[in-house]
């Protein structure tokens, strides 16, 4: 009897945390399922200082959303991992966790282990991947077409979906300007995206060179305009030294304020001597924190030795512009040597909107790197703007990395869900169950689709997945026409890597908000 007792345990306490975990995480997932494909609805998201966000993108909604519950915040987590991986699908990544995740709940009411269904649900997984590259077209990256196309499916779903024919196209030259070909990668740090007020989104262009936003100095008269320029990244300040401690100078008559004076004088002249010296007439000075970069005095020099001054160069934009101009950081005045400025036919300053930039053309030897200017007539259009011209460059970026294009409109999901469940009759036990559910759990793209576009999403899917069964496999949901056609003629394509990753960052997900069976408060 002693025995007995000893090996009874309270199951309670486990079912109890398991279920809340997924209920909330679930609860995460259905708050942004009706923002998917095409006809999604878009989220205003209200912060507490009053700021406003409209947008349909899963990452931006679900950062800015203030979740409690430890398991939702893992969705999060998926959905930035989706972003920071692919770029695009981070709606459909939290909607396919959230729909495993109620297959998960409705398993383990029937009492199955936890451990079982993680088990299986990995193995369905990797098992719909493989499938996925069966389907995958490889694409050659001189075919600017078939890109542009993928970019274009990625735009479909924004707020901006009508300018898609414009961004698209751009997105594409963006990336293919700055991609390294042999090595199969980009870095999209290498492409600066400036937002401007004023104009509409038609507007935007790509900059040939590279801008400023901030302005170009006009105290004490300088120029604003400098053709043949010599371009100079400084690091160091136009500006009397100044010790580190903090202390004072008494000065005790006139003669000593003179000379005091004329040394700051001559100090200042000194270094705008040396500046010009090296050929220099256009100067970038980084922002300084410790004293000024510049001060009105040294702005008066360089504005008779008729240098261009642009003062305040963010210390992150610092190699960008070097690498776009081929020119050194010089952190020091005795460094200045004319191999280590940039060369350009132009730099001016113009008027954008209602404020001015300094633009630099016809830049000598140019570096990897490209610029895009981003108009929009109000703050909330130029920042939805950007975040999807950056979800198109992440978009083209996959196709770089792995030149595969896929289906969209729900074809992929609908064509694996049928062949897993033609594999799971090749199953036995638990497994066989486990990947029926996961095939089951990927019906809810398509459904999803359907729901979002105002169709009978019953209605849909069952024609869907009889077309699929008679071997349509790159049927989807033609969202403009409100029926299921063939979605390679639309030319509605997506990236290999977008919905690979998704489906096994979702698994990941998955499994390990299974494996949780108690949460430990710390203080």
């Amino acid at each position: 009897m002693s025995k007995k007792s000893e090996s009874y345990t309270d199951n309670k306490r486990k079912q109890d945390v398991r279920a809340s975990n997924m209920m909330a995480a679930k609860s995460v997932a259905d708050a942004i399922r009706t923002s998917l494909g095409p006809r999604g609805m878009d989220k205003m998201v209200c912060a507490a200082n009053g700021e406003v966000t409209i947008t349909n993108d899963g990452a931006t909604i679900l950062n800015t959303m203030d979740v409690v519950s430890p398991a939702a915040k893992m969705l999060v987590e998926l959905s930035k991992s989706q972003d920071i991986n692919a770029g695009d699908g981070t709606t459909s990544v939290t909607v396919l966790c959230g729909a495993i995740l109620n297959k998960c709940i409705q398993m383990i009411e029937k009492g199955v282990h936890p451990t079982v269904i993680s088990d299986g649900m990995n193995k369905a997984a990797l098992k719909a991947v493989e499938i996925l590259k069966t389907l995958a077209k490889e694409v050659d990256l001189t075919d600017r077409e078939s890109i542009i196309k993928s970019a274009a499916t990625s735009l479909n779903s924004k707020v901006v979906a009508q300018y898609s024919n414009l961004l698209a196209p751009m997105a594409a030259d963006l990336v293919l300007k700055v991609s390294d070909s042999t090595l199969m990668q980009v870095d999209l740090r290498d492409i600066k995206v400036l937002k401007k007020f004023g104009g509409t989104i038609d507007d935007t262009e790509i900059v040939d060179g590279l801008v400023f936003e901030q302005k170009a100095s006009k105290a004490a008269g300088g120029p604003t305009k400098v053709a043949n320029a010599k371009i100079a990244l400084i690091q160091f300040c136009v500006s009397p030294p100044k010790p580190d401690l903090e202390n004072n100078v008494v000065l005790s008559d006139y003669n000593a304020m003179d000379r005091l004076l004329k040394d700051e004088r001559n100090y200042i002249l000194g270094l705008v001597k040396k500046i010009k010296a090296s050929g220099c007439n256009v100067l970038l000075i980084q922002k300084s924190i410790l004293r000024d970069a510049v001060t009105d005095l040294s702005l008066h020099y360089l504005a008779k030795a008729k240098i261009l001054v642009v003062r305040d160069v963010e210390r992150d934009d610092i190699e960008f512009i070097s690498k776009t101009l081929k020119c050194l950081p010089i952190s020091h005045v005795d460094h200045m040597k004319s191999e280590k400025l940039g060369e350009a036919d132009m730099v001016e300053s113009l008027m954008v909107g209602a404020e001015k930039i300094v633009k630099v053309t016809g830049i000598k030897d140019a570096g990897k790197t490209a610029t895009v200017m981003v108009r929009g007539s109000n703050k909330l259009v130029l920042e939805e703007a950007e975040r999807s011209l950056h979800d198109a460059l992440c978009v083209v970026r996959c196709l770089v990395q792995q030149p595969f294009l896929i289906p969209g409109g729900g074809a992929p999901e609908m064509e694996m869900s049928r062949l897993l469940l033609e594999y799971a009759k090749t199953l036995t036990g638990m497994d066989s169950y486990c990947v029926r559910a996961f095939a089951e759990a990927l019906e809810v793209i398509p459904f999803t689709l359907a729901e979002n576009a105002g169709l009978n999403p019953i209605a849909i899917v069952t024609q869907l997945r009889a077309l699929h069964a008679k071997g349509g496999s790159s049927h989807g949901i033609n969202v403009r026409k409100g029926t299921v056609t063939d979605i390679l003629e639309e030319g509605v394509v997506q990236p290999l890597l977008v919905t690979s990753s998704a489906i096994s960052l979702a698994t990941e997900c998955v499994r390990m908000i299974l494996k949780i069976d108690d949460v430990v408060m710390t203080r």
